[in-house]
């Protein structure tokens, strides 16, 4: 565990996956993150590439050939080396190195910055096309934050808060965990969490510029912002048997999303997917403030 902090924030992060595991507020002691118990959902923070969510069938077509590629593809399941590290920042790198092929042709180098600005954590995405042609990929983040932050608290007392950027707004849903167009999200601003909101999976938005998780009872939650993200996710998950949701909740800032239902399948025709001129760089950067 590679740990950073600061006078107000303590972060452990694993170097499999660069994932982020805790966050420990050292003024109010509070615990941020998801545990990663494995009853529920036993990751805590994946980095999702070079696709987010799901393909149709598990599977794409890029210049005649057909790949099979599982939800949110591998670079959550790599070993990132520490590239460099300060007291209140790290960064991780990963070389694909012919190691992928079979699976996706592309060649990259993948960078992820952390680094603390008093009470948030900043997180900066790097990927390197190391090919002699256009590269095609997906990135996303996939942080799962502890709901109730307090012992004498319920998932009734927290609310999302959503903030749009304009008119563009829309809402998707998954269906058989493909994507299908809802409508607009111009005015979705507040939603209530509540055990059976997730019993249709994710809620996905296009057009949000930052969603926080606050609690009615606390000034407690956490605030996380993504300028220009393409798309945005909310997950927890749904328990038929019990009917209620798991203790935590997921705001994942994409560039990407699953599959459409009208997918032809072609990676290059993807909804959403992001085109790399050979030699570029990709970058993007989100931000958590921890309350």
């Amino acid at each position: 565990m590679i740990v950073i902090e600061n006078k107000w924030l303590k972060v452990g992060i694993e170097t499999s996956g660069a994932e982020v595991r805790t966050v420990q507020h050292k003024i109010n002691g509070l615990d941020y993150m998801w545990t990663g118990d494995s009853a529920y959902w036993g990751r805590v923070s994946p980095v999702l590439f070079p696709i987010v969510g799901r393909l149709k069938d598990d599977q794409y077509q890029l210049e005649g050939k057909t790949y099979q590629m599982s939800q949110h593809g591998f670079l959550r399941d790599v070993q990132f080396e520490v590239e460099k590290q300060g007291d209140t920042n790290v960064s991780f790198v990963f070389e694909s190195l012919g190691r992928f092929k079979e699976v996706y042709p592309y060649e990259f180098k993948a960078f992820i910055h952390y680094a603390l600005e008093e009470g948030s954590l900043l997180v900066h995405w790097e990927i390197v096309n190391q090919n002699q042609e256009d590269m095609y990929f997906s990135i996303g983040a996939h942080p799962a934050f502890k709901v109730p932050l307090l012992e004498n608290e319920t998932i009734e007392d927290y609310s999302l808060h959503l903030t749009p950027v304009n008119k563009s707004a829309m809402e998707y849903e998954l269906k058989n965990s493909l994507i299908h167009e809802k409508g607009s999200a111009e005015n979705v601003s507040v939603i209530q969490l509540s055990d059976s909101l997730f019993e249709h999976d994710a809620l996905v938005y296009s057009h949000i510029d930052e969603i926080a998780l606050k609690s009615n009872t606390s000034p407690h939650g956490v605030q996380v912002t993504f300028k220009d993200f393409p798309f945005v996710g909310i997950w927890s998950k749904y328990t038929e048997k019990s009917g209620t949701m798991a203790p935590f909740v997921c705001i994942e800032p994409w560039y990407g999303i699953a599959d459409t239902v009208h997918t032809t399948g072609d990676l290059k025709e993807k909804f959403g997917i992001n085109k790399l001129e050979k030699g570029e760089t990709f970058q993007a950067e989100y931000k958590v403030k921890f309350n």
